[in-house]
């Protein structure tokens, strides 16, 4: 086996994201998956977006990435979510076929140039020096590369659990990954264990619709990609159903039987997306929970029964089911399950992804101990951009909370860390009016061509939609109704440009006129934020010298002394959000900190 500049371990969401960011900057990559029938899979929910999420998707494609190309090209159903509240809360989400979804995938890692794909499972590493400097496989061969981007998702030492029944895979009927969890503790890496879940998959003929919600999509389907202008698909339906008394009478009964509440799972949960186990036992008093009923696909029976994961045996899993309107008659074509894996603590990474225990290794995804397709692919997008820019001699990308939510993921991951799975929220970005999902490539694309991704006509897009933004500013400008200009008009909250009906604006596009609403209504807000991020980036800018001895600090509690050696902060700014670090002690760093710059 020859040498490469780059290898990423792992064919999930953070992997394709890290493997094509390196290829494309020009390096020999190679990927090494377990199976490279699984590429982009998408285990859990058959959906991209959602809630803060599909702000992340609209950021990766304005850096360069390739998770909205996917989904834009494999959708069966767009929503906007939240359209009743303001934009800083709205998000794009759509429905996938699944199987289009992962084949895609795979056919893109396939045509990239400086990309080969291998099949084989990852169990160590070689160092020398400290620093990371080839794989070992379970096959017996040894690779070296320059740089090592490891994602492993689900599957390092995974084991899936459905009630009394466990074994050692990463997926129903797929393999774990053995022996490397184990090997990286013996490196010194700090290893937990972490545990999510899926509901099964049931059989669509089986259903009765009649008793199902019908849940469409939004009449127009919309691009997350900045590259396209529309999206062409077919639209599939969901549906909605809801639990009920008897639904939880057999859960609770059944209880005991949950490896989660006997004792076999110790790991994790996430809390923001419990099994329907977790939910009746929690909230008792809740009568029932909504289910949504998805595709997850065109060419398959397959239904999705989000909201119902679990790890209860398969026949309570039967019974509990059937109670639910709709489904009394359903066929389970896959059980739910719930699977326990390793994770690495991110506090052990740098912002730029890197390990502060081996150099040259990057880790990105689940393997840091978050949850979801979209955080996965947004951290595999940035370790890939700066394994490359470490190949290149180039200081790393790191982006700020009031610039990207991926910011805000990387910051809160390798500051605060974290000891459940965490998915990112609007509620986590302090700026989030500002990180709008629609004027992602407004923040990101220059980024993304400065860092060696974005080509030229990307920018020379953006740039065209820019001034096409600012053509309409300038009618409404100068159009004059009620005795005021359109531009006034518009910060009006019951007025829109569509309203309007101004001639000169029929030839902009939708999305367009939009922007240029959402800018001028909450302009003021705008401007306030703006002042709060300056304060943000003044601290941000006193930096903290790499081997600054925190042990020479006087005045400080140790507490803080303590997290601030573990953590190593990399400014004044990141040392004010480690948890539980006091006000005063961050006013003693600051003081210590500029006296030694």
């Amino acid at each position: 086996m020859r040498d490469y500049d780059a290898i990423v371990i792992g064919g999930g969401h953070a992997g394709i994201e890290a493997c094509l960011a390196l290829a494309r900057e020009g390096f020999d990559t190679l990927l090494i998956t377990q199976s490279l029938d699984a590429i982009g899979r998408l285990s859990c929910n058959p959906a991209i977006g959602g809630l803060a999420k599909g702000n992340l998707v609209r950021e990766i494609d304005a850096l360069g990435g390739e998770m909205a190309h996917l989904i834009d090209r494999t959708m069966i159903q767009y929503r906007v979510l939240n359209r009743r509240r303001g934009p800083a809360v709205q998000a794009p989400r759509a429905q996938a076929d699944k199987f289009s979804y992962s084949r895609l995938a795979k056919e893109t890692l396939e045509k990239e140039k400086n990309l080969n794909l291998f099949m084989d499972t990852v169990v160590d590493f070689v160092e020398e020096n400290g620093a990371v400097v080839a794989v070992k496989t379970l096959r017996g061969w040894q690779i070296s590369a320059k740089v090592i981007v490891l994602t492993t998702g689900t599957f390092m030492e995974g084991r899936i659990f459905i009630g009394e029944y466990d074994a050692p895979d990463g997926r129903l009927g797929e393999s774990a990954a053995i022996g490397l969890g184990t090997n990286l503790r013996k490196k010194g890496f700090a290893v937990g264990r972490m545990k999510t879940g899926t509901p099964a998959r049931v059989r669509k003929s089986s259903l009765d619709f009649d008793e199902l919600e019908v849940q469409d999509g939004d009449e127009e389907m919309r691009p997350f990609s900045f590259d396209y202008d529309f999206v062409d698909r077919p639209s599939m339906p969901c549906y909605v159903t809801w639990t009920n008394e008897e639904t939880h009478r057999i859960i609770r009964e059944n209880i005991h039987r949950s490896p989660l509440y006997g004792g076999k799972i110790v790991g994790k949960g996430p809390r923001y997306c419990p099994s329907i186990e977790d939910k009746v036992v929690r909230f008792p008093e809740r009568e029932r929970h909504q289910i949504f009923v998805e595709p997850e696909g065109i060419g398959t029976e397959e239904m999705y029964l989000n909201g119902l994961s679990s790890s209860l045996p398969e026949d309570v899993q039967h019974r509990f089911i059937r109670t639910l309107p709709g489904l009394a008659h359903v066929e389970i074509m896959r059980p739910a399950y719930a699977v326990e894996y390793d994770y690495l603590d991110p506090l052990q990474l740098k912002p730029s992804l890197e390990s502060k225990i081996l150099s040259n290794l990057f880790v990105a995804g689940q393997t840091n101990g978050t949850s979801g397709y979209e955080e996965a692919a947004a951290q595999g997008l940035m370790a890939g951009i700066n394994a490359a820019l470490k190949l290149k001699g180039a200081d790393p990308l790191v982006l700020s909370r009031t610039e990207a939510y991926i910011g805000v993921l990387i910051d809160d991951l390798t500051t605060k860390g974290t000891k459940e799975p965490y998915r990112m929220f609007t509620s986590r970005a302090e700026y989030r009016l500002s990180l709008r999902h629609d004027s992602a490539d407004q923040r990101l694309v220059r980024k993304g061509f400065d860092a060696g991704l974005n080509t030229s006509e990307k920018l020379e897009r953006l740039k065209d939609k820019l001034s096409r933004m600012d053509e309409i500013r300038n009618i409404l400008r100068n159009s004059k109704m009620r005795g005021k200009n359109g531009l006034d008009l518009v910060r009006e909250p019951e007025v829109t440009i569509e309203s309007l009906s101004i001639p000169e604006l029929e030839g902009y596009s939708r999305s367009e006129k939009e922007e240029v609403e959402l800018d001028l209504k909450y302009s003021g807000y705008l401007k306030r934020q703006e002042k709060d991020a300056e304060r943000f980036l003044r601290n941000e800018s006193v930096t903290i010298p790499p081997d600054f001895d925190y042990d020479l600090l006087d005045g400080i509690s140790s507490e803080s002394r303590e997290k601030f050696k573990e953590i190593r902060p990399v400014s004044i700014g990141q040392a004010s959000r480690i948890s539980g670090v006091r006000v005063s002690d961050i006013a003693i760093l600051q003081v210590a900190v500029k006296g030694k710059n």
